[in-house]
């Protein structure tokens, strides 16, 4: 029977090895197995079914007392996949493409992304979070011929993203920047918009977007409750008369699932 004191000590072990592998980061790939092989033991963790039902069987007070290490984990391993992906991305500068198990899982949640909002050809799609590693504007682009730009709020992040599209996607219509969403004109434009799950506060730029989008935007909010929520943020309220609720995509065995909003009429 997986307990409360279960959960609190897998988690706390989680915690510390998250904590101490990202200080290590250095530039280099001196630490990247040892991190991968933590993101992969983490991510079978938060989608095996038994842990999900054993979660779900908590007592609110007990979910309260594990709520500091929940916020914890949240953080770090946030963290630890934007460490994750610049690995990926000087791997590849090294000749290496291998795929961990935890970006097999989101490539498989792109596909999903959008569910009967498609993305076409003459769609114009905004990714929130492009991280070092751009896996879901080089999927887009590459399958539905869409332009497709990322921004992000961390230079190194920026600077390795670029080199992984000239290196798998320099035909595609890509482009990656450092920029805010106010300070992007794009913003308006887009038809599509996509935050990364660990954005931290996606909701409140979902509020600042309200102004600052065309009334057709479909806006995919990739998030994480219950036992997702220790490798996601979670799903929030929206203001009503701003952005409604048009789809949630639940997926068992992916890393999070997906809200989609449009705007209120």
């Amino acid at each position: 029977m997986i307990t409360l004191i279960h959960f609190e000590t897998r988690l706390t072990e989680f915690a510390s090895q998250f904590s101490n592998l990202a200080v290590r980061y250095d530039q280099t790939l001196e630490h990247s197995s040892e991190l991968e092989t933590v993101i992969n033991n983490y991510s079978r963790f938060v989608t095996d079914a038994d842990h999900r039902h054993a979660w779900n069987m908590l007592r609110p007070s007990e979910l309260e007392e594990l709520e500091p290490l929940i916020q914890e984990l949240r953080d770090q391993s946030a963290r630890c996949v934007a460490i994750m992906e610049k690995y990926r991305a000087l791997k590849l500068q090294d000749g290496e493409v291998q795929i961990a198990d935890y970006f097999k899982n989101i490539e498989e949640c792109i596909d999903k992304e959008f569910g009967s909002f498609q993305v076409t050809p003459d769609s114009k799609v905004l990714l929130v979070g492009s991280g070092s590693f751009p896996m879901t504007p080089l999927l887009i682009a590459r399958r539905t011929g869409a332009q497709v730009i990322g921004i992000d709020i961390d230079a190194e992040a920026i600077t390795l993203g670029r080199k992984v599209v000239q290196t798998l996607g320099s035909e595609l219509n890509i482009r990656l920047e450092l920029s805010l969403l106010e300070d992007l004109a794009y913003t308006r434009e887009a038809t599509h918009i996509i935050f990364s799950s660990t954005v931290a506060n996606k909701y409140e730029l979902l509020d600042q977007l309200h102004a600052l989008t065309n009334a057709q935007v479909v806006v995919a909010m990739r998030y994480g409750n219950q036992l997702k929520s220790l490798f996601n943020y979670p799903m929030r309220e929206t203001d009503g008369r701003k952005w409604r609720l048009a789809d949630n995509i639940l997926r068992p065995h992916d890393v999070f699932d997906i809200a989609l909003y449009q705007k209120s009429m």
